[in-house]
């Protein structure tokens, strides 16, 4: 039997949980466990903080769906009776975890943990089985996946990005019901009412929960694999379809009744609701893919939802043998664990700089005007820890630049944000992202920044922006990403800044002569920022 077929379609007999109880490997198993739970504790209070929130409050279900598809798997899975000789992968995957967790904790990205701990389940399977056969577990630890929190930056892209989407598709549905609507960015206009599209809209607390149960469907599902292939990946269009749905509701129901009955309306549809409606059409989808599949069965059998059983499955721990790689593994994990117990919390380098406030506002002929503060959602949403808006103007400039900075103490939850996701959320368009260096003749170079033009309408503006991280200047997130890390790792520090500046292309005028106004603004710039972004120490 291949292993493909053992995972989601095996029709071997239920196997029992016979034979004598081994209390030794009862003990090393459960020593193994609790030190695990130790040892990654900065995990689990990853997720426990993550779970609270809407997005990720179904992840303590994660754990408990992965165990029922373990245990119903497990059913068709013989007693091993005889020796087991190929436990080397599952003690290197767990070394592997506990490499990974140590570093995380070491760097204070609990990420790393969390992560980890799903390797270190999967890693206990293929040590309890043996290779051969605890690597057709892979389903059930794989979905614990989805219990995981996404990082910040791919969950704000993801965000944005989905924001931006359910707009679109939201004001498409209103039109084709008559409903005059223009939209602006992630602002959808009714005339007298406007509709802000926030990322509380966006779809990411249905889109998760969705997913994972899509990926049930599919493990459950007896059929060929292009149809588990289509109930999988169709769990995304799905969410952000309803999602839609919901915002040209609320769009109508505004239209027709006034905006101040769309509250009610939009926390009723933002509940069970749409979570249901789309689980309903999972299950419309699966029945259809029923009519193309070869085996003539009922959607309940198609999808083999049995429950009996688990129990005398789970009555299976008992025979877990003490084994000398089991126990390895448990000294192993009571050793790391009490090792983090010894070992003092490494505190946060503290910074040393100025605060924004005092930023000049004469700079080489530039006066600035400001600061503007920045209304509670979206300072909410930027989460820094110091940040300054102002314009800059000069004598004899056709239009004045905007300058913007924001600096985090910690990037460990979040961090900078690329104004490619927020600007488009404010309607604007980009064109023509690159990658260029900075002046030779402005302070700090060489070192690179992106460069881009946006536009709304008739409007246009010249952008340039950089991530500065301690003093290490670059247009990539990524390279910043990793600058952070290193540095996190080194020195304790993981606070970084991002800097935009940005000049209106006015109506006649050349891209070449806004970006001569846009460079003599970076040249004051940048002269006093070391004392506002410090660098390495």
């Amino acid at each position: 039997m291949s292993v493909s077929n053992s995972v989601f379609n095996s029709g071997e007999a239920p196997q029992s949980a016979q034979g004598a109880t081994r209390p030794m490997g009862l003990f090393w198993f459960a020593l193994a466990v609790l030190s695990a739970g130790v040892y990654f504790q900065t995990g689990v209070a990853a997720l426990g903080e993550a779970w609270v929130l809407p997005e990720y409050s179904h992840g303590p279900l994660i754990p408990l769906l992965s165990l029922f598809l373990f245990l119903r798997h497990l059913k068709r899975v013989p007693v091993l009776t005889g020796p087991v000789t190929d436990r080397g992968a599952g003690v290197a995957l767990i070394v592997f975890a506990m490499v990974l967790g140590g570093v995380g904790r070491l760097i204070q990205i609990a990420d790393f943990a969390a992560y980890a701990m799903i390797l270190w389940t999967g890693g206990i399977l293929l040590l309890s089985f043996g290779w051969r056969q605890g690597r057709q577990f892979w389903p059930p630890v794989l979905h614990l996946v989805y219990m995981l929190p996404l990082p910040g930056v791919l969950y704000y892209g993801l965000s944005t990005w989905l924001q931006w989407v359910s707009s679109h598709l939201g004001v498409w549905f209103l039109q084709q019901i008559s409903v005059p609507v223009f939209l602006d960015g992630n602002i959808i206009d009714l005339g007298v009412y406007k509709l802000q599209v926030a990322e509380a809209c966006s779809g990411l607390r249905y889109l998760f929960p969705i997913l994972s149960f899509s990926y049930i469907f599919a493990v459950l599902y007896k059929g060929p694999m292009w149809h588990k292939a289509v109930l999988l990946i169709s769990a995304a269009p799905i969410t952000v379809l309803m999602n839609s749905v919901r915002i040209a509701i609320a769009g109508a129901v505004v239209d027709r009744y006034g905006i101040e009955h769309v509250e009610g309306v939009s926390h009723f549809m933002e509940g069970w609701v749409i979570f249901v409606a789309c689980v309903g059409i999972l299950f419309l989808l699966a029945r259809v893919m029923l009519l193309l599949n070869p085996q003539k069965m009922g959607l309940v059998e198609a999808l083999d939802l049995d429950f009996d059983g688990l129990w005398p499955q789970a009555q299976r721990l008992r025979l877990i043998e003490p084994s000398r790689a089991l126990i390895l593994v448990a000294g192993l994990m009571t050793a790391g664990a009490l090792a983090w117990a010894m070992v003092p919390t490494r505190e946060m380098a503290q910074v040393s700089r100025e605060a924004f406030y005092a930023f000049p506002t004469r700079l080489e002929g530039w006066t600035a005007s400001g600061p503007m503060r920045l209304d509670p959602e979206t300072a909410k949403v930027l989460g820094a820890d110091d940040y300054h808006s102002v314009t800059l103007t000069k004598p004899g400039a056709a239009a004045p630049v905007d300058l913007f900075m924001a600096w985090y103490k910690d990037q460990m939850d979040g961090g900078t944000h690329s104004p490619t996701i927020c600007l488009p959320s404010a309607g604007w368009e980009i064109a023509g992202l690159q990658s260029v260096a900075a002046p030779a003749d402005v302070a700090g170079a060489p070192f690179t920044m992106n460069r881009t033009v946006i536009q709304k309408g008739m409007q246009r503006m010249l952008v340039y922006y950089w991530y500065d991280q301690q003093g290490q200047r670059t247009a990539s997130s990524y390279a910043a990403k990793v600058q952070m890390t290193l540095s996190k790792v080194q020195t304790g520090r993981s606070d970084g800044a991002i800097v935009r500046l940005i000049t209106a292309i006015g109506p006649g005028e050349t891209e070449a002569v806004a970006e001569a106004r846009l460079q003599d603004a970076l040249r004051a710039v940048v002269v006093p920022l070391p004392a506002f972004l410090p660098g390495a120490e």
